[in-house]
């Protein structure tokens, strides 16, 4: 049987954010007194989970909610520099053809998320936005409660370690995409259920009569 429910992440799966990203980050560093990010640093650093980064950065902890809530505000009000990766528009019009329910989990504000989505919001059947930094479990769960889908019947979509991680730990299916803020290698190490390049792969995975 195909998959019943989505749920995608949204900065580096939907979004195309990463060169936002890498233009804010070292005034939030300097703000929060962590680490630069110098460009020849930046494979090294897109190799890794969010905890390793986070110590190879040198950030304190406690200053993570505060980092994270500086990083939605930056974003408000730039929010027009960010678009969706080409195809997204597509892809949600393939999967809600085949009767699929998309939901979004995010770390992003929902207003953020919604912004940027558009007209394509009347897709998404469910947001869970404000995700913690490892918080993601707990809004795959709820989504979960809220669709009454089975994990069976659920696939999770991210670009980063911490959402295998936090899909397995749901106990659903895992999508990594290559063209977020993980590298590819990193990702394949974590052995996915699928690894995709393309969102025409993501189309060809999901929108078929089965798997």
């Amino acid at each position: 049987m195909p998959y019943k429910l989505a749920i995608f992440d949204f900065d580096g799966t939907l979004s195309d954010s990463f060169s936002w990203f890498l233009s804010v980050i070292n005034s939030v560093a300097d703000k929060h007194k962590f680490q630069r990010v110098e460009r020849d640093r930046i494979d090294e650093l897109r190799s890794v989970g969010a905890g390793e980064l986070i110590r190879l950065l040198g950030v304190a902890k406690w200053r993570i909610p505060l980092i994270a809530r500086d990083m939605r505000k930056m974003k408000a009000k730039q929010i027009d520099r960010i678009s969706l990766f080409p195809g997204v528009d597509r892809m949600f019009c393939e999967l809600k053809a085949r009767d699929m329910t998309i939901a979004i989990v995010s770390s992003d504000s929902e207003d953020n998320v919604r912004h940027v989505l558009g007209d394509l919001d009347q897709h998404v059947a469910y947001f869970a936005c404000g995700a913690g930094l490892f918080g993601k479990t707990a809004k795959f769960q709820r989504i979960l409660e809220l669709t009454g889908i089975s994990v069976d019947d659920t696939i999770s979509i991210g670009d980063e370690i911490r959402d295998i991680d936090a899909a397995r730990e749901a106990g659903i299916d895992f999508g990594a995409v290559t063209w977020g803020y993980t590298s590819g290698a990193a990702l394949e190490a974590r052995a996915p259920n699928y690894l995709f390049s393309r969102i025409d792969e993501v189309i060809a995975a999901l929108a078929v009569p089965g798997r």
